[in-house]
């Protein structure tokens, strides 16, 4: 196995898994209108039918454009009402015939973002009975389509999801909050639907997928209170730092003088149901099936990784390390999945996957590890508020970092692993992929090469 050999395979590993989550292909295999009605696969194994007099394509994403252009093309020209609306981060925006593309925002709202969600939800409230909303979710749907409560402004909204994201809050945690300050999310388009039926093909990005959290819910019953979103802003200790504006929603929820959001009981949801097409679990298969085939000895040592980004490379160098103690027959590859958090110190630049790859190759030198190559990569290609997808280290990456004047331990410390990673040629670059199933982790060990 050759120095370049082990960085090749992990790129191939990691392309496997984002291959898996093709959004183009998931909604096709979804979708049959070769016969009127149109039929839509459940998770069952069912499939939903129905004699829709009009169908409305409503995308939101960043694997919008795709997913809209799989169902336009699926779907009888004549049933389609009107052009479609794909909503996208605007690395993901493509032109296409008539599907209307708006581009916004990611992963905080822009003005964009509220310009189309407003277009969304006046597309959606005209729909009728006898009609079907065709809603199709991926990641960052959330920051996409914002659409605050009224008394709420975009800008005070913004102020309070960059708290969250700076406090190292869960995308549950966020999402909680959001639902509560949002007239989409939580439930909410499913009832601007109504009295049409609705169904969204939806691709998770959320581990477990909690159909809740992804795009913070907004075809999907909301169990969580303002009660919780008011004990999780207080429990970050971030109350104080609040627009009053929010405050005062917040606390008027509590008092049960504003509804809370649609609840697994409300009749909207007799008309509503669902379908998962993609998920980090099938995407974390593919790249095992693919570490496999290149000779590795594959295991996921997590589907469900969380945590501190730093901690969970500490722990995944740890457990390498004992691997290789015990003698390794032939290489191996170690697999996770997941979406950790960062908590913000300094003021660089980077994102949870470029923290993790900097921290391991930290944790790497520290626990004596050679003949390692690890890449940590979100599956959308954007890692943070960066053009990097993540970052691909092996053991001469700190020396390349010292080589070009830069001190490994001071960048971690200042959150500023995109310089640190760009230094040393590491970073993971893959362009946006238009798809979003969460983040994939990829240690291959070599000890011998």
């Amino acid at each position: 196995m050759t120095h370049a050999l082990p960085r090749t395979s992990a790129l191939a590993i990691f392309q496997a898994g984002i291959a898996a989550a093709d959004p183009y292909q998931a909604v096709k295999h979804c979708l049959s209108a070769s016969d009127d009605p149109l039929e839509i696969a459940l998770d069952n194994g069912k499939k939903r039918a129905g004699r829709w007099s009009k169908i409305h394509i409503i995308a939101f994403g960043k694997a919008a454009c795709a997913m809209a252009k799989a169902a336009q093309e699926t779907i009888p020209a004549h049933l389609l009402a009107g052009n479609s609306l794909a909503i996208t981060n605007y690395e993901n925006v493509v032109t296409l015939d008539n599907i209307e593309v708006i581009g916004a925002s990611h992963p905080l709202p822009d003005a964009n973002g509220l310009q189309a969600a407003q277009q969304l939800a006046e597309r959606v409230t005209a729909a009728q009975a006898g009609e079907l909303v065709l809603v199709l979710v991926s990641g960052g749907g959330s920051a996409l389509i914002p659409y605050p409560v009224a008394g709420i402004s975009l800008a005070d909204k913004i102020a309070t999801t960059q708290l969250l994201l700076a406090s190292g809050a869960t995308i549950n945690q966020i999402n909680c909050v959001r639902k509560h300050l949002s007239q989409l999310k939580g439930g909410g388009l499913a009832k601007l639907a109504a009295p049409a039926d609705c169904h969204a093909l939806i691709l998770s990005d959320v581990l477990g997928d909690d159909l809740s959290a992804i795009a913070s819910g907004p075809t999907v019953p909301d169990s969580s209170t303002y009660a919780e979103a008011v004990a999780i802003l207080s429990e970050k200790k971030l109350w104080g730092q609040l627009p009053g504006s929010v405050q005062k929603h917040l606390q008027q929820g509590v008092a049960g003088q504003i509804a809370e959001t649609p609840k697994s009981n409300d009749t909207i949801f007799n008309s509503t149901s669902h379908t998962l097409v993609g998920s980090n679990g099938i995407s974390l298969k593919a790249a095992a099936e693919t570490a496999s085939r290149l000779g590795f000895d594959c295991r996921i040592v997590s589907d469900q990784l969380t945590g501190i980004a730093r901690e969970q490379a500490e722990w995944l160098a740890s457990t390498a390390k004992n691997l290789v103690a015990n003698g390794l027959a032939r290489p191996t590859a170690l697999l996770a999945g997941g979406e950790t958090t960062v908590i913000l110190k300094g003021d660089g630049l980077g994102g949870r996957n470029q923290e993790m790859a900097l921290a391991f190759a930290l944790a790497a030198e520290q626990h004596g590890l050679t003949g390692w190559t690890f890449l940590s990569g979100g599956t959308d290609g954007r890692d943070g508020p960066t053009d990097a997808a993540g970052g691909l280290v092996d053991t001469g990456s700190l020396a390349r970092m010292v080589a070009a004047g830069i001190n490994p331990q001071t960048a971690l410390a200042n959150n500023d692993s995109y310089t640190a990673l760009k230094h040393s040629q590491d970073l993971l670059m893959t362009g946006a992929t238009g798809t979003n199933v969460a983040d994939l982790q990829i240690l291959l060990l070599h000890p011998h090469c």
